[in-house]
């Protein structure tokens, strides 16, 4: 496992600078059809913002007060052995690669899983699904369905009909496909309070209102049903390799574990595939 951070990073990243606001950081992601990108000041990474930040701050709009700052960043001569226990261990899905300060790359738990594919690992997933899951139906509000996702903090859930079968899978990459800004004009009503020197207020006006306007990330007012994708499915002796090569084809990251009949029986996320990997290695050096 001798292969390092530059032999699978990403050299042409998309990136947001600050000051900015989120109307740029939702074109950036719509743009590039990626789910974060890293923060730039200066020349040097400050911070990562991704689009569930967005779906978490809806009412925020400067750049600066949405990402995360201090991220966690790699060499590029680290290996992704490495690269994998760090995104395990503070549970985030990309890593900027930087030489200095200065952004040269990303690494992402894709890249990762890629990786896994070439690997051809011939492990089952059975050690590493995840049968506790978040399950929409069909029929739900989408706006009902985001909520439920911000709450429950998942990225993705299988939806099912009313007779129980799975249907499909919506992540919050299709909430933000199906997202729209909507600008209101809001009104906050502010009256001097008692303590105050009430010669500086105009007796007059002893409310000032102040109208201002506010953008907000809107879901479309649609069902589950038309924003989510069909799913692709998993069995639980199924290879970790294959799974992987069926996520990096089809740009998906969870997969939906199904019994012979159907039945859901669990998820293996993409971040199962990594810790899959980081064992692989040791049985490798063993």
């Amino acid at each position: 496992m001798s292969i390092l951070v530059r032999d699978v990073m990403v050299r042409d990243v998309a990136s947001v600078t600050i000051p900015g606001s989120r109307d740029d950081v939702l074109k950036t992601l719509q743009d590039n059809r990626v789910s974060g990108v890293p923060v730039i000041k200066k020349d040097e990474v400050v911070g990562m913002i991704t689009r569930t930040d967005l779906l978490r701050n809806r009412d925020e709009d400067q750049t600066a007060l949405l990402m995360s700052r201090d991220p966690v960043m790699i060499s590029p001569d680290k290996s992704i052995v490495e690269a994998s226990r760090l995104l395990i261990k503070h549970d985030i899905r990309r890593l900027p690669v930087v030489e200095g300060k200065k952004l040269v790359g990303i690494i992402t738990i894709a890249d990762i899983v890629r990786v896994a594919a070439d690997l051809g690992i011939k492990e089952s997933i059975e050690p590493y699904l995840e049968k506790e899951t978040v399950v929409l139906w069909s029929e739900m509000p989408l706006a009902v369905a985001g909520s439920i996702m911000e709450f429950a903090a998942v990225e993705a859930c299988p939806v099912i009909d009313t007779s129980l079968k799975l249907v499909g899978m919506i992540s919050d990459r299709d909430l933000i496909k199906t997202s729209v800004i909507e600008d209101t004009v809001e009104k906050t009503d502010m009256s001097a309070n008692d303590g105050e020197d009430t010669w500086m207020w105009d007796r007059v006006m002893q409310t000032i209102s102040k109208y201002y306007t506010v953008s907000r990330i809107k879901l479309k007012n649609i069902l589950v049903s038309e924003a989510m994708v069909p799913p692709i499915t998993a069995y639980k002796k199924d290879e970790v390799g294959k799974c992987a090569a069926a996520m990096h084809k089809n740009r998906i990251d969870q997969m939906p574990v199904v019994t012979s009949s159907g039945k859901l029986m669990g998820m293996l996320k993409d971040k199962d595939i990594v810790m899959a990997l980081v064992d692989y290695s040791k049985s490798v050096a063993a």
